[in-house]
Formats: structure tokens, sequence, C-alpha cells
């Protein structure tokens, strides 16, 4: 279900791309949840709602084959994820050349949270098995995709950080459209890459244990 989750989402949000025209939606300047803001609001909030629900199910199915605990910091911040996209979805990104609002600002910082919850919970899980001889790869993989989402932040973050320095908005002093898209891309295969491991490791539950190697009776 994860991984239909993530597809469904890259599908609806990337068939927005297509049908909308980029005159209306700059890709490389404008965010993801500009089309929020006409007539294919319903796309957009399904297709993260797709993706949200697919992680939950990647979640649950991380903490049942014991790759994390529930009462841990990884599964907090993984649920954290979830959570933000659907307050993403209930608060509507503000058309901001009309002006501010309360929901608007919600928005913004729960997309941020967000975007910073997942790498980083998939950090921290990765480094408890990077050094399994069984499931390392699958470690290895999820710190990449991880460390490449925050790489894909930086820029964002540091445009916010730097704005009373140089006078310049942050959403002016980068190509946030592109970043975003960048980031969002990378995430949704993060979740993937984390949703491929909890499968390969229920496939290999269901393997009687006198038939496993040696290694992996040790250290699963």
């Amino acid at each position: 279900m994860g991984a239909a989750g993530a597809a469904a989402s890259v599908l609806l949000v990337g068939l927005l791309h297509v049908i909308v025209d980029p005159a209306q939606v700059n890709p490389v300047r404008r965010t993801i949840s500009e089309y929020a803001l006409g007539e294919y609001k319903l796309i957009f909030d399904a297709g993260v709602l797709a993706l949200a629900l697919g992680s939950v199910a990647v979640l649950v199915g991380l903490i049942r084959t014991r790759v994390l605990r529930a009462a841990s910091a990884p599964a907090v911040l993984l649920a954290v994820w979830s959570v933000s996209l659907v307050v993403v979805v209930a608060f509507e990104k503000t058309n901001w050349s009309i002006g501010p609002s309360v929901g608007g600002y919600i928005h913004r910082y729960a997309s941020l949270v967000a975007f910073l919850s997942l790498p980083i919970g998939a950090l921290l899980v990765a480094r408890q098995w990077r050094r399994h001889a069984g499931w390392g790869g699958h470690a290895r993989w999820t710190h990449r995709l991880a460390a490449v989402s925050l790489v894909w932040l930086a820029p964002i973050l540091a445009g916010f950080a730097l704005r009373p320095l140089t006078g310049v908005p942050w959403w002016r002093a980068v190509p946030l459209g592109l970043l975003e898209r960048g980031l969002a891309a990378t995430e949704v295969a993060l979740v993937v890459a984390l949703g491929l491991w909890a499968a390969a490791r229920a496939r290999q539950q269901l393997i009687p244990a006198t038939a496993r190697p040696a290694v992996e009776l040790r250290q699963a």
C-alpha cells in the first residue's frame, strides 16, 4: 500500500505539471502548492493525501518488521511527516499577492516540518542499520536519499536565514519551485525506499528460521 500511495501521488501531481500552463504556475519559481489555488485543487489534495496514507502504511510496515520501534525518535518523525502532509491539505497555500492569512502560515510551516522530519527520521533509521550484514544495503540507500533531500532543502533554509542580511525575500533568493520539486521527488523516492525495506524484511520473516543464513539468524 505504501508504494501504491507514492505512485498515486507521483501520477496525480505529475499530471498537474502536464495540464497546467507553465505560464500560470512556473515550475522554476512557483511551489507545487500553487496548484491548490486553482481549479485543480482536488487533484493536488488527492496526490498529497495519497502520499500521506502511503507513508503511514510504510511506517506501520517498518514497525511490524522491527526495522524500528514504535516508541522511538525515527517513528515519531516519520509520523510527523504524514501528519504534516494532512495539515498541508487542510490549510491551503495563501495567495500572497492578496495578503497573508493564518491558514497560509500554518500551510507554510507544516510544509517545512514535513520536508525536515522525513529525511531526519530516515537518517536515524539508517544509522542504526548501516553496519548490518543483511540490511546494510537498504540502510545505505535510505541514508543517501535522506542526505540528498537535505541538500535540496539547504538553499531554501539559507535564503530564509540570510534575508535579514541580504534584504532579498527568501522565496526570490532561490529558484524555489525547482528546489521544492527536486526535494519532493527525492522524498517520495525515500518513502518508496523505506517501503521496499519493510517489504523485504516481511518476506525474510516468512522464511523458516532453519532456512535462513546464519548471519541473518544472529542479527535479525
